[in-house]
């Protein structure tokens, strides 16, 4: 549902960067308990300038520059939720938050269970994550499926501006710890957007179909953050093949929404699983194992996957090899056993 928007609130181009950096803002300024920490996030305003200019309006107090210590960073936020704050921490890069795994395990996803309720931790995690920058190594993982491991952490990746806001808005305001991923090479995408009507969107734990089939040589591509884009262009591309793909953008990780995903491959007969992290223990093989369990019936073709591969990220000028585009999905396409459909020699 689009809000309506009057003659000071139309919609313009904004970036997926202007769009977190407002959600924050608009989160702060709504809740004093709202606190943002991590390192260079105040007087730099964060690497991805996220961050710029909320240490002018609301102060060091609560937009603070941290030490170079992720688990310092971390346990200083558990700390400050069990004393009821909302703290937004930034991990500056996706594999800088590894040195904080120890604080996220045992206390951010355990704590809500094992008070029984009685402790939220309303802590929302930021990680900028992918590929496609050019960054060197430690800049580049995708580690999403440490945190989906990990019981008690909602996991969301955000794929267009409207929701790089909305699920933003909706991580902070959660009562659950939230790793909210942020996908690099999106934060300079744009779209119309206004910042003073915003969009609502789906809660975090659904999926929405981005782009429907309406053709009976359909396929289902299952995609979230950065990956969605390239399953978009080459669900266009398909048609001069005479394929139909329909894209799921899943935004969710966990919650993981079943219904909307399975209801998209019951429709098409047939799937694949697209995302950067690794295939072998990624996150497309537990998505793919859904799906079988759900939809085995229905399938006309075994669930696929497109991934990247399975090897430590690679230096920046070998990246584009490494990433899945539009030809290795069209690959998998292929492959979904469409001689099913013909008979007799002709096309059904």
């Amino acid at each position: 549902m689009t809000t309506a928007v009057g003659p000071d609130t139309a919609r313009k181009p904004a970036t997926m960067a202007q769009a977190l950096g407002r959600a924050l803002r608009d989160a702060m300024a709504a809740d004093p308990s709202v606190h943002v920490l991590g390192e260079d996030v105040g007087a730099l305003g964060g690497v991805f300038r996220i961050t710029d200019g909320l240490v002018k309006e609301f102060g060091e107090d609560r937009c603070t520059d941290t030490p170079l210590a992720e688990a310092g960073i971390l346990g200083t936020a558990v700390g400050m939720a069990m004393y009821g704050l909302r703290p937004v921490v930034e991990m500056q890069f996706d594999a800088f938050a590894y040195p904080s795994f120890e604080q996220l395990i045992s206390h951010v996803s355990r704590m809500r269970n094992r008070t029984r309720g009685a402790m939220p931790m309303p802590i929302t995690v930021r990680v900028p994550y992918g590929g496609g920058i050019g960054g060197v190594e430690h800049h580049s993982d995708s580690s999403e499926i440490y945190y989906m491991a990990t019981p008690g952490l909602h996991v969301v990746a955000p794929a267009t501006v409207a929701d790089a806001y909305g699920l933003l808005r909706a991580a902070i305001a959660s009562d659950d710890p939230v790793i909210f991923l942020e996908p690099k090479r999106l934060y300079w995408s744009k779209a119309d957007w206004s910042a003073d009507a915003p969009e609502q969107v789906p809660p975090i734990g659904r999926a929405v179909v981005r782009r429907p089939t309406g053709g009976r040589r359909g396929a289902t591509l299952i995609s979230y953050g950065p990956s969605v884009p390239v399953c978009l262009e080459a669900a266009e591309a398909a048609r001069a093949e005479g394929w139909d793909l329909e894209v799921v953008d899943l935004r969710s990780l966990v919650p993981f929404d079943d219904d909307t995903v399975c209801a998209s491959v019951r429709r098409t007969g047939r799937a694949v699983v697209v995302h950067e992290s690794t295939g072998f223990g990624g996150p497309g093989g537990e998505i793919a194992a859904r799906v079988t369990e759900r939809c085995f019936h229905h399938l006309e073709a075994p669930v696929l996957r497109v991934a990247g591969f399975d090897i430590p990220y690679p230096p920046p000028m070998l990246e584009r090899h490494h990433l899945p585009g539009v030809d290795r999905v069209l690959d998998a396409v292929a492959r979904l056993q469409w001689e099913s459909e013909w008979t007799e020699g002709s096309a059904v």
